[in-house]
């Protein structure tokens, strides 16, 4: 039974880093926010994760905030991260096809980020 959640552990772990991609991997939040990341990019309808430049304005630190943003026409999600004055958009690329599916995965992801923060 050990060796199967182990494993478990170890193939969620991959999925997770198969699925970020793009140019910038920095996540800001250290720590906590590659967390957010991960829970993220565990959704079975995620299908890959870009993170975008961090924005800053002003002073560093503060509470880690996560929220998904409306869905475009196909279906694909925003997530905006801030940190204090600091902020990343990381873009969500669904399997999905349409808004109403996108909209619906938002709300899932927004309940999720609500209960880990």
């Amino acid at each position: 039974m050990t060796v199967n959640k182990n494993s478990l552990q170890e193939t969620a772990q991959n999925l997770s880093k198969n699925k970020l991609g793009g140019s910038h991997t920095t996540i800001i939040g250290g720590r906590a926010g590659k967390k957010l990341i991960k829970l993220v990019s565990q959704h079975p309808e995620i299908k890959k994760v870009i993170p975008s430049v961090i924005s800053v304005k002003g002073v560093a630190g503060g509470k880690l905030a996560g929220k998904v943003l409306r869905s475009d026409a196909r279906g694909n999600l925003r997530l905006l991260l801030s940190e204090g004055r600091s902020f990343q958009e990381v873009r969500l690329v669904t399997k999905v096809g349409t808004a109403d599916e996108g909209d619906r995965i938002m709300n899932e992801l927004n309940e999720m980020l609500k209960n880990a923060l």
